[in-house]
Formats: C-alpha cells, structure tokens, sequence
C-alpha cells in the first residue's frame, strides 16, 4: 500500500505542474474535454445496454417494425459514438503535444542552466542517458501510443481507469435490478445481488492473480530502457571516435563491447518474453472465461422462464461491463508495470537535476560573485574540493588584473584545469570566494572545443545567435588564425568536431575569442594540439587582437614563458597542492 502511495504521489508531482504553467488553460480546456467526451462514450454504453433488451425482444417476437426502429436508433447512437471517439482522439493528440511541449522546455531548462548538467555529471550522472529521459521517457509518460489505444502514457492510464470507475457505477445500478428482477435461489434461500456479487468476486481474483504473476515486469520493463539507452549511447559514442577507434584498430574491441550491452539487452528481453507469456497465458483464459461467464450465471434463470432473450443479452452485456471495469488491472497490467517504469525514471531525472542544483547552493560552496569595486578578479581563501569531499587545492589570496599574463604549472592531476573551473563559476566543490569584476566576460577554452552541428558561421560564434557577427568578421578571424581555406564554407552546416583536426578546432577555438574578446581568457591547454610555432604565432595574435584581455594559460611547453609574465605554482603534493603566485623564471 505504501508503494502504490509513493507511486501516485510521483505521478502526481510529475503530472500537476502543467496543469498550472502558463499554458494551463489551454491544458485544463482540452482534458476536461476529453474528460467530457469520455463521459458521454459511457452513457451511449448505458443507452446501448438497454437497447439490447428491446433489440433481442423484437427478434423473439418477430416485430419487423419494432426490429427497423431499433436499428435505426442504433445507426444514430452509432454515428454519434464515431464522432465522439474522432474528436476525442484529436484533442487527446492536441493536448499530448502541448503537454510534452512544456514538459521538454522545462526539463532542458532544468538539465542545461547554469552548468547544472555538468555538476550532474560530477555527481555521478545517478540520471543515466538523459537524452533518453527529455526526448523518449518524457513522450512515454504522457503517452507512448501517439492517443490510438496502444500507449501506457498517463493520458491512455488515467482515461481508462476514468471509464472503468464511471463505467462500473454507471452498470452496477443496473445488474442489481437485474439481479433483483429475477433473483437466483438455492436451497429455499434467495440470492439478492448475486450477478454483482460474482462479478467483483471474478475480478478480484482475476486481479490478485494478475498482480502475483506480472509484478516482475515493472523492475524489468526498468532495465529494459536503461539496457536500450546504454546499447544507443554507446553506438554515438562509436560513431563520433571513430577516428581514434580506427586508428587504434579497435574495432573488433568496440564490436565485443557492444555485443556485451546487447547481449545485457537480450538478457533482459528474454525475461520480460518469459514473464509476459505467463501473465498472457492467464490474461487471455480470463478475458475468454469473462465471455461465457455471464452467461452460464443468469442461465438459471434464463431457462426457468422468468426472463426473455432481450433480458439475458441486456444481463450479460452489464455484467461483462461491470465485470471488465473491475478487471481493469487485470487488462492492462502490462501497460501500467511499463507506465511505472517510465515514472520512475522520471523521477530519478529529475532527483538528479534537484541533486546538481543543490550542489550549487548548499554551503559550503565556492562562491562566485559580482565585485562593484576594483577591475580585477579575486580568489581569497580558496579550497576546491572534489565531488565527493576530497580535498584537491588550496589558494589563499591571488588576483588577475586586467591585460595579466599568467601561466599556470603544475604536476598532471594537480587540479589546474578545475582551478579554471572554479574560475569560471562551473566548480562550486569547495569553499572560498572568486570576486569578478561587474559585467565582465570570462571565457574558459579547453583542450577540445565543442562545436555544435550547425552551420560553421554559427560553430565559431556559438553560443551567440546567428548574424551577431557578419561574415567580414568572421572571414577576418578565419584569415587571422591560419584557416582562410575555410572562409568560403561559412553557409554550410557540418559536424565541425569530426570534420577538422584537433589543432584545426584549436585554431577556430582561438578565432572565436577575437570575436568575443573576453576580458578574461581561460586557456586549459587550448594550444596543445598545434606545434610550436603555429602556438607561439596564435599567442602572438591574442597579444596583438586582444591587448586589455588577461590571458591565464595552461601549458607544460617552456617555450610559452615568452608570452606571460607571471606564473601560478602548484606546490606540495596529491590533493594537498598549495597554488602560490611565484617569480616567472
């Protein structure tokens, strides 16, 4: 009980928030529509469960004109049921879309704000694929059947257990007088109710039974899209190394590592094959059972004499309607162990995103803050941590002034590059202050650059928007860092990281800060690919293009001295470094 609890609490929490977003009207409109339509589908059901009495009645008795009547009754009851099914079909779409709309745009706000998706990482990445979580899961939980009767998603869920709830209120009314009107009696003792009471009784063991034999499927349904999203994301991994892959020849070792996770896959998927058919074997002898069931119970009755061929039907029909609203678990079991699944992945995403955001703003963290005073950026009292409470440096008091040439060195593993993290606002692990300068600009530049799959004109001055830098400027950059050849190719639209070399994305890395000209340049080994002269021509080029710019860089070449005047030294040793502001010599 206390788990079926939780698990409504989780929908709910994961559910409610649209409908009171600003889109909310435009929601509240289209599932009480929906609601209303599915409303009047159980009354035409009501309607229908009558005229089978009447229908059935005229066939005993011959009545050609009462048969054409209620035929014709029945063509007008049947048109308005097929435009009350078109048009709930339609707006359930509707609101699928508007629904998924504002939860994607949420998530992504969520996952991609203020490095929020990269703490998660440090944290663990507890949400795994969460590319699978916004683009897939989020499409599941709303509904997985695109609104055609075969999704699982909470819309498809929630209608259907709405109309099993109106439906055995609507027909339990009228198997009791049924039942009442023509009352089963065993030995001298009459039976009231009974048609309502064998129902529940069949349901309730149709259900129990169900339960016992399907829960399984909820862990396994679980694994089966973490196993699907594993096999998937491994497969892009292959596809964007594929220069290091074939370089090292490992394709026979990236083939064995992913038969692995397909083979993880096809584990799991012979589980969930086992499992099914037995809940399936059960399922279909209940559902075929519920057919004749109704039948065999008023038969009594029926061969007595004291009920027409028009009250058998209209018995059986509200007895397998009652029947069938409280065997719904029993019919869609399946669905729901996979609705469940995909609530709690959801829910593990978004314990994740609240788990990243926390990071930030539980102290102790290092606080990154906005200095109205003085035009240079002050580190005091700074110890950065690793994600989990390590200690990895400290830096008491050092500053960066504003045109500053620093070079920061250190042992590989030091922390240099999380220094800059830190720096840079992305790193709260820790305790300490960076004060930064008001309005000003920090642009931190690693080793490999991130252009995103677009044209190039947009990859150099990503993230700005398109047209924020005409193509003069970003010809003049291309010239400048040594990549004129690319200048005519602006308009064409690339996967930039795999087209270009590791020192080529440098050079572009390099000509997207002279066109930002940030007043603080991060440099994290952001000329390591190049050689030496191409490096020391780039520094030359920063120099010249950016002269107010602190550039802090780091580096192991000696022959970048030349282009700083002070140094940052990590002193002491594993996890224990000291950062101290010594002589460059």
């Amino acid at each position: 009980m206390k788990s079926l609890v939780a698990t409504l609490a989780t929908i709910w929490r994961l559910a409610v928030p649209y409908f009171r977003s600003e889109d909310r009207w435009a929601g509240r409109l289209l599932l009480g529509s929906v609601v209303a339509i599915q409303l009047s589908l159980v009354a035409i059901q009501v309607i229908l469960n009558l005229w089978y009495n009447r229908f059935y009645n005229t066939l005993q008795d011959r009545n050609f004109s009462a048969f054409v009547s209620a035929v014709l009754f029945f063509c007008v009851l049947a048109a308005i049921y097929t435009v009350l099914q078109v048009y709930q079909n339609y707006l359930n779409l509707w609101l699928q879309i508007r629904w998924r709309r504002w939860m994607t745009q949420t998530y992504l706000q969520q996952w991609l704000n203020t490095a929020n998706h990269y703490r998660m990482q440090l944290l663990g990445d507890a949400a795994d694929n969460p590319d699978q979580r916004i683009a897939e899961d989020i499409r599941m939980f709303i509904d997985s059947g695109a609104g055609f009767g075969g999704g699982f998603g909470i819309l498809p869920i929630g209608l259907g257990l709405l109309n099993a709830v109106v439906t055995f209120c609507s027909f339990v009314v009228i198997l009791w007088n049924l039942s009442e009107a023509a009352p089963l009696t065993l030995l001298g003792v009459t039976i009231h109710g009974y048609l309502v009471l064998a129902a529940v009784l069949y349901a309730i063991v149709g259900t129990t039974l169900t339960h016992l034999i399907g829960w399984p499927l909820i862990m396994l349904n679980f694994r089966q899209q973490r196993f699907e999203a594993d096999f998937r994301f491994n497969l892009v991994r292959s596809r964007e190394n594929s220069e290091q892959i074939a370089s090292l020849h490992g394709e026979a070792a990236e083939r064995e590592r992913h038969l692995g996770r397909f083979g993880l896959l096809v584990s799991n998927w012979i589980a969930i094959m086992q499992r099914t058919k037995k809940l399936t074997f059960f399922t279909a002898s209940y559902s075929q059972a519920s057919v004749i069931f109704p039948y065999v119970m008023v038969s009594p009755t029926y061969f007595s004499g004291a009920m027409q061929l028009g009250g058998l039907m209209q018995t059986a029909s509200a007895f397998n309607n009652v029947q069938n609203s409280l065997s719904y678990f029993v019919s869609a079991y399946q669905q729901i162990a996979e609705f469940q699944a995909v609530v709690t992945r959801l829910s593990g995403f978004e314990r994740a995103i609240e788990a990243g955001r926390a990071a930030a703003l539980t102290p102790p963290v290092i606080e990154v803050v906005a200095r109205e005073a003085g035009p240079a950026i002050a580190i005091d009292h700074l110890a950065v941590r690793l994600p989990h409470g390590e200690p990895l440096l400290n830096a008491e008091q050092l500053a960066l002034n504003p045109g500053d040439r620093v070079l920061v060195s250190g042992p590989s593993g030091a922390g240099k590059s999380t220094l800059f993290r830190a720096i840079a606002g992305i790193w709260p692990f820790g305790s300490g202050r960076v004060s930064v300068p008001m309005e000003a600009k920090v642009m931190l530049m690693p080793q490999r650059p991130y252009f995103p799959l677009t044209t190039l004109a947009a990859a150099i001055t990503y993230p700005a928007k398109a047209g924020t830098f005409d193509d003069a400027r970003l010809t003049d950059a291309l010239t400048a860092v040594g990549l004129s050849r690319l200048a005519p190719r602006l308009a064409e639209e690339a996967h930039w990281n795999r087209m270009l070399s590791v020192g080529e994305q440098q050079r572009l890395a390099i000509a997207r800060a002279l066109l930002y000209a940030p007043d603080y340049l991060l440099l994290d080994e952001a000329t390591s690919a190049l050689d030496e002269p191409a490096e020391a021509m780039l520094y030359r080029l920063l120099q010249e293009r950016l002269p107010g710019t602190a550039i802090i860089s780091i580096g192991h070449r000696t022959t970048l001295a030349a282009f700083h005047r002070r140094r940052f030294a990590f002193v002491g040793e594993q996890n224990r470094y000291d950062v101290r502001d010594v002589p460059l010599v």
